[in-house]
């Protein structure tokens, strides 16, 4: 049986592993060396372990557990990627134990999910599972970057089932200060107060800000960095029409104003659909582990669940419970880490039983 103790081996040699992505983070190390240690876990496993470069110095982890008779392969996906840690780099990668939580850099997001499933895949092999169909364990890379780790995955294994002179200066800093007032309004008025009734609140908020050359010199252009959330049903160009209506506004005041909406990263909103039979499975083994039913929920977030969903893929998001994501003293609990993993475990059972 999968036990906290386990889960919290586990987790913390993991959690010690630097891992963040170098497209956040330029100096950060990627994933090869988490990729290394988990190769090295699984040696006595007797299953398929292929670590496939991406791009240079990215790599996904795959681990792939043979069925016995022909079936679906179920894939258990989980990034083991990182964000940074320049606010608490004294000890982010020190995983420390508080009560029933562990604490650290990606202890919650997302290296309880590669726990979970690296736990279910020894339980499984050693248990001598009776499988009708495979079940592949992808550790990605870039989840917390721009998903390339996802994205090839699915390029090469998923199979769709079924997105002195202020008079003559511009400056841009102004201006810029125009469109973030009226940004947050928006936020405010429209996302605050009508939040989605599954997702909650629509994100839009302003997270870089750069511009200008020196103290005396008028800046003459000033970039804003913003994460725009859609939820289903809508679509980016939703969100940069809204922006492009406050650039109106904000040229309406000074004619000299102009401003461009520059699209680093367009996703589809994720809707679960197709999902009821892996839905089924999740949930009779969530009622053999703890007791009680699923509860669906919505979350305000982006994963790698919405291209594996664009893909045609049934997709389902599960995961223990944890906090502090993307900042200091990010936590997650460690019985949620083991019970999530008996879960996997037995949802496997069920769906390639």
């Amino acid at each position: 049986m999968i036990t906290a103790e386990q889960a919290e081996r586990l987790l913390a040699d993991l959690v010690r592993i630097e891992s963040v992505t170098p497209w956040l983070i330029p100096d950060g190390s990627g994933e090869r060396a988490a990729s290394a240690f988990v190769a090295e876990w699984a040696g006595d496993l007797l299953v398929e372990v292929a670590t496939e470069e991406i791009a240079q110095g990215r790599v996904n982890t795959l681990l792939r557990l043979r069925g016995d008779a022909p079936g679906p392969t179920l894939c258990v996906n989980a990034h083991i990627d990182t964000v940074g840690f320049a606010n608490w780099n004294d000890r982010a990668l020190e995983p420390r134990v508080d009560g029933d939580m562990m604490i650290g850099l990606g202890a919650a997001d997302d290296k309880a999910g590669c726990v979970a499933a690296l736990l279910a895949l020894r339980e499984l092999r050693e248990s001598g599972a009776s499988l009708a169909g495979d079940l592949l364990i992808a550790l990605v890379a870039d989840e917390e970057g721009v998903s390339i780790g996802t994205e090839a995955l699915l390029a090469r294994h998923a199979k769709p089932a079924h997105g002195s002179a202020p008079e003559k200066g511009v400056d841009a800093i102004v201006h810029m200060a125009e469109v973030i007032q009226r940004l947050h309004r928006l936020d405010v008025d429209v996302f605050q107060a009508h939040p989605d009734p599954m997702n909650g609140r629509t994100v839009l908020h302003t997270g870089t800000i750069s511009g200008g050359t020196d103290y005396a010199t008028y800046p003459g252009s000033a970039v804003l960095g913003i994460e725009i959330g859609t939820q289903p049903g809508e679509h980016l160009t939703d969100r940069v029409r809204d922006i492009e209506r406050i650039f109106e506004e904000v040229r309406a005041l000074d004619p000299r104003f102009r401003g461009e909406v520059v699209i680093r990263l367009d996703r589809e909103p994720f809707r679960a659909e197709g999902h009821e039979a892996l839905y089924e499975a999740m949930d009779a083994a969530t009622v053999d582990v703890l007791g009680k039913h699923l509860e669906p929920a919505g979350l305000n977030a982006w994963a790698d669940s919405g291209l594996t969903q664009a893909a045609g893929v049934p997709t389902l998001m599960f995961g223990p419970l944890g906090g502090n994501f993307h900042a200091p003293e990010e936590w997650v609990s460690i019985p949620e880490v083991a019970s999530s993993a008996r879960i996997v475990e037995g949802a496997v059972r069920r769906f390639l039983g």
